[in-house]
């Protein structure tokens, strides 16, 4: 199977590693980029040199990747990646016609994600390479209110030639062909990705995603130290349930307000702080935020990832 996106990065698997904060490592983009799929850096939150040399390392090894920036934050390592020349770079939660353009003319592709047909309709304007749709389903911080399956319908019907990249909630080769049936060239997954040996989620974090139902995510802003006014999935853990038994209160007045539940290095992480546990924090691990999406009825093991990528896309090349 080929198709212009997979083209564009020598691709033989339509299938995209989610910018999954500092979880996405430089050893699972090269795993899931040797396994002939797409990684990617989440470069909003390192410090820029950081993040500049986790690209170049990717660079060096030739691997396909991309790096992805959130327009809610100053971004200050985006000068530096597109001076790399890095082979995409995708932006989330806004579009900046400017800033399109402006990593267009150093010869990297855009990609937009969106969680609405006029989110895509607009990037479209902007002059997107790709649209990534993200529906409602999926972990994270969550643009969309929409179901994946119809929003993706709404946006293949408006997206011409460019390709179309469906997330939220896949996690198995069933996700896979149903979206590619409906017009992706490619699916992002996010929540399987955490479940690898080669993630940054702390080993606790990863057996309650293998052990988690879609029923225990929930669609919620009760994680929002850091990142205000963004709807987020997680999982249900003690610190949501004490906050929703108090009638889900905002900050300040939340229960445990400030109190420190886990550490990772020299930082704490704060009971309603937006970052999750690192492989080396410690502490109450379990009561930080647990990004998830409803993917985790589909996911059973810690896989590395290269296998996951092979395994997968042989299943969905069954199926299709």
């Amino acid at each position: 199977m080929n198709s212009l996106f997979m083209d564009w990065f020598g691709l033989t698997v339509p299938i995209l590693q989610a910018p999954i904060g500092g979880a996405a490592t430089v050893e699972l983009a090269t795993a899931v980029g040797r396994a002939g799929a797409l990684g990617s850096l989440a470069l909003s939150w390192p410090e820029a040199q950081a993040g500049l040399r986790d690209a170049t390392e990717l660079k060096t090894r030739k691997i396909p990747f991309f790096t992805n920036f959130v327009l809610r934050f100053p971004n200050e390592a985006l000068p530096l990646i597109i001076a790399l020349g890095v082979p995409a770079v995708t932006f989330s939660w806004g579009v900046d016609e400017a800033l399109v353009a402006r990593v267009k003319a150093s010869g990297a592709k855009v990609g937009v994600q969106v969680g609405s047909k006029a989110g895509a309709q607009t990037a479209l304007k902007a002059g997107a390479d790709f649209i990534i749709v993200q529906g409602m389903e999926a972990g994270g911080h969550v643009q969309s209110s929409t179901p994946l399956q119809k929003l993706l319908a709404d946006v293949v019907a408006i997206a011409g030639a460019v390709p179309v990249i469906a997330a939220g909630g896949i996690a198995d080769s069933q996700g896979v062909a149903a979206a590619m049936r409906q017009g992706a060239q490619g699916v992002m997954m996010g929540t399987r990705f955490l479940a690898t040996v080669e993630s940054d989620a702390h080993e606790l974090y990863k057996q309650a995603l293998v052990q988690a139902t879609a029923g225990d995510t929930s669609l919620t802003n009760c994680f929002d130290v850091g990142w205000p006014y963004a709807m987020h999935r997680v999982l249900r853990n003690s610190t949501f349930e004490m906050w929703e038994a108090a009638g889900s209160p905002a900050a300040p007045n939340r229960p445990g307000e400030g109190d420190v539940v886990a550490t990772s290095g020299p930082t704490q992480l704060l009971r309603y702080f937006d970052s999750s546990p690192p492989e080396n924090a410690t502490g109450d691990v379990l009561a930080a935020c647990l990004y998830a999406g409803t993917g985790v009825d589909h996911i059973n093991a810690v896989e590395p990832a290269g296998a996951l990528v092979t395994r997968l896309w042989a299943e969905t090349q069954k199926l299709l």
